[in-house]
This record gives structure tokens, sequence and C-alpha cells, in this order.
């Protein structure tokens, strides 16, 4: 068995893109517009797995946008999304400046939650061992849920 993708529904591409590749970080590797099924799929992969997604298609987060307007409840039951930084501080920097919520703070240096524009949770946990604890995210309280 292998780890192929996980797929989350869309509502606005142009808002996903902006949250998933400018702020967060990860590439678009391909996209597939299906005008008879009416929906379009994009891969997205991270930067350090985007040659495995280029050749093995995997890892990716599929971003499944269907054409018809639907009304998608409870992101908060699909759970999270994970992703391993190289320093936690500096994407939440990146995210808080770009306007992104940090609703969980990194303030043990080592795990944060952030929220995509249609509710996805997504955890960014620290490469190797966690960083000191550092201001301003030490004494950041919780902002909504995550």
């Amino acid at each position: 068995m292998r780890y192929l993708h996980t797929m989350v529904r869309v509502t606005d591409v142009d808002a996903s893109l902006d949250f998933y590749c400018r702020k967060l970080g990860l590439v678009e590797t391909r996209r597939i517009d299906n005008e008879k099924g009416r929906f379009t799929l994009i891969f997205l992969a991270a930067s350090k797995d985007l040659d495995r997604a280029e050749h093995e298609r995997s890892p990716e987060l599929e971003l499944t946008y269907n054409w018809d307007p639907e009304a998608y409840g409870g992101g908060r039951n699909f759970g999270h999304l994970a992703y391993r930084v190289d320093d936690i501080y500096a994407v939440c920097d990146r995210l808080m400046k770009a306007g992104v919520t940090i609703n969980r703070p990194p303030r043990d240096g080592h795990m944060a939650f952030v929220r995509s524009p249609d509710g996805i949770s997504i955890e960014l946990l620290q490469e190797g061992e966690p960083k000191a604890s550092a201001e301003p995210w030490a004494s950041m309280p919780n902002t909504g849920s995550w």
C-alpha cells in the first residue's frame, strides 16, 4: 500500500490557491478540468515532495472544485492536514503577515494550527527538535477552533 493524496472540496479556487500556494507554500503539480463531470481537480505538493509528486503522483493534496454550487459544512469533521516545516516561527510569521489567523500558535516551538478558506484545519510541525520557546508565540492565546 502507498499513500497517494488527500482530497478536500473547495468553494473558491482563487482563494484556495492563494492560501495553499502563495501563503502556505505548496506548489501546483497538475490540474484536470472535467467538463462532463463539471469539476476541476488541482493537485498540490510541498516543495520537498515535488520530485516524488511529479514522478509518482504522490504525496499530494487534491483540491476538488465542483462547478455547480454546493454547501460544504463542517470542515472540522475532516480532521486536519499536517505538514513538516523547516522553521515553524518563520512560517507562522509569514502566514500571519498574509492575513491568516494562527488558531493554535507554536508556543511549544513544535506545533501550530491554521485554517484554509474552507475551514480545513492545517497542522504545522517543526522539522527535527522543537525550537526554543519565543515571543510573540509563547504568550499568544488560541484563536477560534483548530
